[in-house]
């Protein structure tokens, strides 16, 4: 008998059945998990206060941290929980919506992830034209626009994961819930909803990474005949750490669902996922912080304004 209402549960795949190891991985994915908000929340705070970085790469910045908090965020505390309380269930809703935004967040990246490469071609390419093209408003337009395009993506899979039924099996061959482990264990035979979406996410997917590979050949074209070595370099500090974020977040989800879904959970695709949800997201602020003057010089200046203040403060009392 098939069945896919509200109440059902389903069992998330475990690391490992050690409760010692199960507590030592749930803080160690907590720790990671902190340092992933911290960091993404110190570019957001930052890019905010300073008037310095109002511009339009790190106004894109800004928002891929918030959408790096969000993507972390669905599924690592559920995995965190579950390891500190020995639990290995999620129910259908949390299913649903860990499915739901995974698919917004990481459509919404790759649409940021674009919009900053048209960023990057256009301050390279047509400097002289940069202030007029990539204005306030055009910004905003292209940020609302990924938000959409990942709010319909989500949208889609909500939809879709609703329509498919569950029989006996119960066992997610995942960590959390994606397409490919739910499509594992559904019985239902039809789920035109479903592939179209991931046929949809594909091509999308396909179409961004084309506009941001087609972006730096004009960019690499540009720098190659730019005389001054100082300008060359400035301008590749600015493009090197995008095309690592972009390289790492596409390479890791490739790996992750192109993949095929094993009848029985392996433990080195269980790496793979933990690597595509965490990694993008803890890694993002570090490059762009390490590789960024204008970043660091922005949080030291802030540190000593909040320096000033406190001694301010002490005085007023």
């Amino acid at each position: 008998m098939t069945n896919h209402t509200v109440d059902t549960d389903f069992f998330l795949m475990e690391f490992s059945h050690s409760h010692q190891l199960q507590v030592l991985q749930g803080f160690l994915f907590l720790l990671i998990y902190l340092v992933s908000l911290m960091g993404n929340l110190l570019i957001i705070m930052l890019v905010t206060v300073e008037k310095c970085l109002h511009t339009p790469m790190y106004f894109f910045l800004k928002n891929l941290s918030f959408l790096d908090v969000g993507f972390i965020s669905v599924t690592v505390p559920k995995l965190i929980f579950n390891s500190l309380s020995h639990r290995s269930t999620i129910s259908f809703p949390g299913c649903v919506c860990q499915v739901i935004f995974v698919a917004t967040f990481a459509a919404s990246e790759i649409s940021i992830l674009t919009a900053m490469s048209c960023d990057r071609y256009v301050a390279i390419c047509h400097p002289l034209h940069y202030d007029a093209i990539m204005n306030r408003t055009v910004c905003v337009q292209m940020v609302a626009a990924s938000w959409l395009f990942g709010s319909l993506f989500g949208a889609l899979y909500f939809y879709g994961t609703f329509s498919l039924s569950f029989c006996d099996s119960r066992k997610v061959p995942q960590f959390f819930c994606d397409v490919p482990s739910l499509l594992k264990i559904s019985c239902s035979k039809i789920h035109v909803t479903i592939d179209i979406s991931v046929i949809v996410g594909i091509v999308y997917a396909f179409l961004c990474l084309v506009s941001i590979v087609f972006s730096y050949i004009y960019i690499f074209n540009t720098l190659l005949r730019i005389p001054l070595s100082q300008g060359r370099s400035k301008a590749f500090s600015t493009c090197v750490p995008h095309l690592i974020v972009v390289s790492t977040f596409l390479v890791a989800a490739v790996i992750a669902y192109l993949n095929p879904v094993p009848d029985y959970p392996q433990r080195l695709g269980i790496l793979i996922s933990v690597f595509y949800c965490l990694m993008p997201s803890s890694i993002n602020p570090i490059i762009y912080s390490l590789r960024n003057k204008e970043i660091k010089a922005s949080l030291w200046n802030f540190l000593w304004k909040l320096h000033n203040y406190v001694l301010y403060r002490e005085k007023q009392l």
